[in-house]
């Protein structure tokens, strides 16, 4: 069985979302360590570490993974922005190691008008000095995105380049998203499909660069370039595109993690849901 979980809400603690994630069956945690809609996040305290750490105990270690906050833009025109942004990527970091989470996803950057190869410059300059100044261990896992404005990493190719243009550095790596994937352009729908898909993957990003997956079906179809989750089997995606995921012997140890609709009614559908797929 591969690691399959949910973003828990976290609603009464950290450890409350391990606990409730494992009482639906999660074998994979996703958290927000800090307020998602805020640049500062307080560093949890000894108490709250400790009690999170008990809670996800029964938990294999590679299958915790972390989100930054919405607000981080590598490549805001604006210096203030840039700098708020990597102080809130470090920060998030610096909490992944305290609480003994590996991963931490980051939606990277937006270029805001200024151009792709001038938003991948800054983006790539912010991860430098975020990975250099960040301690720990903990990976920072840039996600693919449905494209919507201006925003980067819609593109194998973008995510591929920041991983070169860093010397591909052993704490940055990849997190998909099978709806943003799909509202890219990139189809997972049929066997065949999905083959193709990972095929490119493979011969631009690397498979052995992916260390997290988000699992959404799509409310919008092929290339709409709008970042619209829904429930798993419900959307344009379909079932079979998760039955080629989850039954892929390259991603059994990838935590695979779902941020579909309403998560406190329908996380446990969806997670049945996934589980029926496996072979």
């Amino acid at each position: 069985m591969p690691f399959l979980g949910a973003h828990m809400p976290t609603s009464g603690g950290l450890h409350k979302a391990a606990a409730n994630g494992r009482a639906i069956g999660c074998t994979a945690l996703q958290v927000f360590t800090s307020n998602p809609r805020q640049w500062a996040g307080a560093d949890p305290a000894a108490e709250k570490i400790a009690l999170f750490r008990a809670a996800v105990h029964d938990y294999d270690p590679r299958a915790l993974v972390s989100h930054d906050t919405y607000l981080v833009n590598l490549a805001a025109p604006v210096e203030d922005t840039r700098e708020k942004s990597k102080q809130a990527l470090i920060g998030e970091l610096r909490r992944c190691g305290m609480l003994g989470i590996p991963y931490a996803v980051t939606h990277t950057a937006a270029h805001m008008k200024q151009g792709v190869e001038e938003g991948l410059r800054l983006a790539a300059l912010g991860l430098r000095e975020v990975l250099e100044a960040a301690p720990g261990d903990a990976i920072l896992l840039m996600e693919i995105t449905a494209g919507q404005g201006t925003v980067l990493n819609s593109k194998f190719e973008e995510l591929a380049w920041l991983l070169d243009e860093l010397g591909r550095p052993p704490r940055l790596g990849v997190c998909l998203d099978t709806c943003h994937m799909f509202a890219s352009g990139y189809d997972l729908r049929t066997p065949e499909a999905y083959a193709a898909t990972m095929a490119r993957l493979d011969e631009t990003i690397g498979r052995e660069a992916v260390k997290a997956i988000h699992v959404n079906d799509s409310k919008h179809d092929l290339g709409s370039r709008k970042d619209r989750h829904e429930a798993i089997g419900d959307g344009f995606l379909g079932l079979e595109a998760f039955r080629s995921l989850v039954n892929d012997p390259r991603w059994a140890e990838v935590p695979m993690v779902l941020e579909t609709p309403e998560a406190e009614t329908m996380h446990e559908e969806n997670l049945r849901r996934l589980m029926a797929l496996v072979a």
